[in-house]
């Protein structure tokens, strides 16, 4: 882990100097088990063998409250899936100048939805995981500093964060693990609530670097694609195969209710790359819930459409071979899909609750289905 260093001078000033500073340790959990109901069938990370080690998570956070308004905060988290080794998701500190303004720096949460702060603690929403059509997106920290503004707005509660760091790591696009580099990661996200509404807004552009590496079919078939084309001049074919220095921008849009007993979310996202190989991604949920004292219960529709935009085939008719391939790799990348999900959340302790999904996946490429159930058990303390 090449950003241990940071993350352990945050946990050194929430440690030293015990007189000056109050410490706080809080966690959460979930413990979840699922599986999906068809034979030679994954969804989630599942298969038609039970696992409870997938989505499970155990995190510890310390929070110190240093002096002249300093805090520094960090945030340990160890996931099933990396087989429970714990690793720094946050380590950062903040400076409130005012009640209103705060400057943070260090490693945070990308504000990309309507539940980022809150991604991994599932004791914060109604499912067993977010709307996974539209909470997609490959990575959820960055390295940089957030400038943090709330203030009153008439009878409304205004909220704007303003970001800009950078992204250093592997994420799983086209290959299983592709090096990646997000450099100058810059955006805003305003949210405005009254009473039981609240909307907001998000807007986000990086230079944006992937490696395509050949551990995949498809991974192989772009690289052979990229040379081939640079091999017969084609310099501009190929660079738009690439993901290298190009220009990606990240849109969301949301709204959220909760009016006596009854629930609703929404968000809309696109997320594209602009001259490479991704395809530009536009994915949308809805959800309504119904509360019930201990009880809630809820429905979900999402919906997610990868695709080129139509200027982008057809780019080398005087050469069919490579035009067919060209052709090829862009309509390969296109993805459609929706998921119904009905669910059920219980809560039976002041700090736990138990859920349980059911999911199912139609893919309108290949016109197939996928169902998954799962049970969560969902704690903070």
């Amino acid at each position: 882990m090449k950003k241990l260093p940071i993350a352990i001078a945050i946990c050194a000033a929430c440690l030293s100097a015990p007189s000056y500073a109050e410490i706080r340790i809080n966690g959460f959990a979930s413990i979840v088990g699922g599986k999906t109901l068809d034979d030679d069938s994954s969804l989630y990370g599942y298969d038609n063998d039970i696992s409870f080690k997938n989505e499970s998570v155990f995190a510890l956070q310390l929070s110190a409250a240093l002096q002249d308004k300093l805090s520094a905060t960090a945030q340990i988290v160890a996931r099933g899936e990396n087989d429970f080794d714990a690793e720094f998701e946050w380590a950062y500190l903040t400076y409130e100048f005012t009640d209103e303004l705060q400057l943070s720096a260090g490693k945070m949460r990308v504000p990309f939805y309507r539940y980022s702060d809150f991604l991994d603690v599932g004791y914060a929403y109604r499912w067993v995981r977010p709307p996974q059509s539209v909470y997609n997106i490959p990575f959820s920290t960055y390295e940089g500093l957030s400038l943090l503004h709330t203030s009153q707005l008439g009878d409304w509660d205004s909220t704007v964060q303003v970001i800009y760091g950078g992204y250093d790591g592997t994420i799983a696009v086209v290959s299983v693990n592709g090096d990646t580099e997000l450099n100058d990661i810059a955006g805003i996200n305003w949210t405005l609530s009254y009473d039981w509404f609240s909307a907001r807004a998000a807007y986000f552009v990086a230079d944006t670097s992937i490696a395509i590496e050949n551990d995949t079919p498809t991974g192989v078939a772009l690289n052979e694609l990229e040379e081939a084309l640079r091999n017969a001049g084609f310099v501009d074919q190929a660079n738009n195969i690439a993901v290298d220095e190009d220009d990606g921008s990240f849109l969301a849009l949301g709204v959220s209710i909760d009016y006596n007993n009854l629930l609703f979310d929404a968000e809309y996202t696109e997320f594209e790359v602009d001259n490479s190989a991704l395809a530009k991604q536009t994915q949308y949920y809805t959800s309504v819930g119904y509360r019930m004292d201990e009880w809630i219960v809820h429905l979900t529709y999402e919906n997610n459409d990868d695709k080129h935009e139509s200027n982008r085939y057809n780019a080398l008719p005087a050469v069919p071979p490579l035009n067919q391939g060209i052709n090829l790799v862009l309509e390969g990348s296109k993805a459609k899909s929706n998921v119904y999900t009905i669910g059920t959340r219980y809560d039976f302790h002041p700090s736990a609750a138990l859920k349980v999904d059911f999911s199912r996946f139609k893919d309108d490429i290949s016109d197939t289905e996928t169902d998954v159930i799962a049970v969560a058990v969902d704690l903070v303390f």
